[in-house]
């Protein structure tokens, strides 16, 4: 198969409306991250997301819509906490799970009576939902395990002769997946944590829960949402979390200065064993911390002042270590950032939740 690659503009977003018009497969740019698509209510072209990412089938595929009135074909129930999640974040990096109408596979929801839905904001995505006529199937356009791809470059990696066409729409703004919250029990409960965070919903919605699965991932368990069982965003090399055990000190920033430089010794001991048994080691950490570390070997992952940089850049970051050949590869926590929930559900993820507390 040849993969084409296209602009974002109208001309060729029709091209690519039209290769799921016909059961064909589509990576697509949206706020979070490019998502690989093909017709939702299709279960042979759920079958074939599967295919290409070398996904497990049990594992749901998100609906991205473009309008909200969508919702009430694709769930048999939409209670009033769904509607003031639409209203309030959609179109956005929000993903609702409600009880499935039967016009939905269950190829797509991964056998589970429960369909995902998300409406992005993305103009690109947004105009070929449209274009298209049909609700589109969307995971993260990568092969199964891999960082999830932020630039179409990223994508041509993965599924180059996999898929029909790639939208090159540039790089993404948020670079993680949207928040998941399921809607079919009497609390909400976030199956995966994003860029609307828990007190962004419960300003809105009042309680919310998060899953257990998130904080402590049981394989054995059945997915309710995609990332929740399998080893997701994985680079190739051993990757390691190195993060200052909490205790209870003064926000006083030599304090902070100590904990930075207690996690660099750390890491900086780790780095120099690996190095000298001949090991390729790089160091992941923010802008503002790579002075504590080998210049060369390090990948500054945005600004600790500024959670959605680090987010922005933690798969490509990810990538990179690929690129250049990392056996061994040590990150600082980036759990106190905004955002950092999120953050660090996929680098831990990444990690295999691999991680060292100084």
């Amino acid at each position: 198969m040849i993969t084409k690659i296209l602009s974002d503009s109208e001309q060729d977003i029709e091209v690519a409306a039209q290769i799921l018009k016909n059961g064909g497969l589509v990576a697509f740019p949206t706020e979070t991250v490019y998502g690989l698509g093909g017709n939702a209510l299709e279960a042979s072209a759920s079958q074939a997301i599967y295919a290409a990412k070398g996904r497990p089938s049990d594992n749901p595929l998100i609906v991205h819509i473009a309008d909200t009135a969508s919702v009430y074909e694709l769930a048999t129930e939409v209670p009033e906490t769904a509607k003031t999640l639409m209203e309030a974040f959609w179109p956005g990096p929000l993903t609702i799970i409600l009880p499935k109408a039967d016009i939905v596979p269950k190829e797509t929801t991964g056998g589970l009576d429960t369909v995902a839905i998300r409406f992005p904001s993305h103009p690109a995505a947004m105009e070929l939902i449209r274009r298209s006529g049909v609700y589109i199937a969307a995971p993260s356009a990568n092969t199964s395990g891999r960082p999830s791809p932020t630039t179409a470059k990223h994508v041509k990696e993965d599924m180059d002769g996999r898929i029909d066409a790639i939208i090159d729409g540039g790089a993404v703004g948020i670079g993680i997946e949207s928040t998941i919250v399921d809607l079919t029990s009497d609390i909400p409960t976030i199956l995966r944590p994003g860029f609307i965070t828990k007190k962004n919903l419960e300003d809105i919605i009042g309680e919310v829960r998060i899953d257990p699965a998130i904080i402590h991932p049981d394989p054995s368990l059945r997915p309710k949402a995609p990332g929740m069982k399998y080893t997701h965003y994985a680079p190739v090399g051993e990757l390691t979390v190195v993060e200052k055990t909490d205790i209870a000190v003064p926000t006083d920033a030599r304090f902070k200065d100590e904990d930075s430089a207690a996690v660099a010794d750390m890491i900086n001991d780790l780095y120099n064993k690996k190095k000298e048994e001949g090991s390729k080691v790089l160091i992941l950490a923010p802008e503002e911390h790579c002075h504590f570390y080998n210049n060369e070997d390090t990948i500054a992952v945005g600004s600790i002042d500024s959670g959605i940089t680090v987010a922005a850049r933690l798969y490509a970051a990810l990538r990179e270590c690929d690129e250049r050949g990392a056996e061994f590869i040590y990150s600082e926590s980036f759990k106190d950032c905004e955002i950092g929930g999120a953050i660090m559900n996929r680098l831990l993820k990444a990690a295999g939740q691999r991680i060292i507390h100084v």
